[in-house]
């Protein structure tokens, strides 16, 4: 059956974020995750995010790839809006780095689209995420924070005893903390 379901990569910057999207997307679409997340600093913590994200693809029986981890190239990437305010240039540049990584790798793996959680938080701009998902060319616009979505993730991550951290990822938002 599943063979007849749209194929959608979602991109997963962690756990918490990714329980109501998955919960959500599952009921139509065949979901791979994909956890790429170069941004996240430092690499224990972005250790302990995956081995959580693992956990999630079990706990709902989808597969997960991961990307390999650079934070060297996604420092080049944001170089210059190191000083950025939260939900500034630097967020901006950073959802490009993470939603082109996960737009190519939908493509050379023949997925029908990908879309990510990172609109699940309300302290993320789905408008711009949609702007730069949209830039691909096959990015599935899903505002998973609506009808109570985060709240939702909240509510799962509870029940699946979920690591929630205290900020974004990147140094700098840990910084501005």
């Amino acid at each position: 059956m599943n063979s007849t379901k749209t194929k959608v990569l979602l991109h997963v910057c962690c756990a918490p974020c990714a329980v109501h999207p998955i919960e959500d997307l599952i009921k139509e679409y065949e979901v791979t995750l994909f956890y790429s997340n170069s941004n996240i600093f430092p690499r224990e913590e972005y250790d302990k995010r995956f081995s959580f994200a693992k956990k999630i693809a079990e706990k709902f029986n989808v597969k997960l790839f991961v990307d390999s981890y650079d934070h060297q190239e996604w420092l080049d990437w944001i170089k210059g809006f190191e000083n950025e305010p939260e939900k500034g240039k630097r967020c901006e540049k950073c959802f490009e780095f993470n939603l082109n990584r996960a737009a190519n790798f939908a493509k050379k793996n023949d997925f029908d689209c990908f879309t990510t959680t990172l609109t699940v938080s309300p302290h993320k701009s789905s408008k711009k995420i949609f702007e730069i998902g949209n830039g691909t060319g096959f990015f599935l616009e899903k505002d998973f924070k609506k009808k109570d979505g985060f709240k939702r993730g909240i509510e799962l991550s509870k029940k699946f005893n979920l690591y929630r951290q205290n900020y974004c990822g990147c140094e700098f938002s840990k910084a501005k903390d």
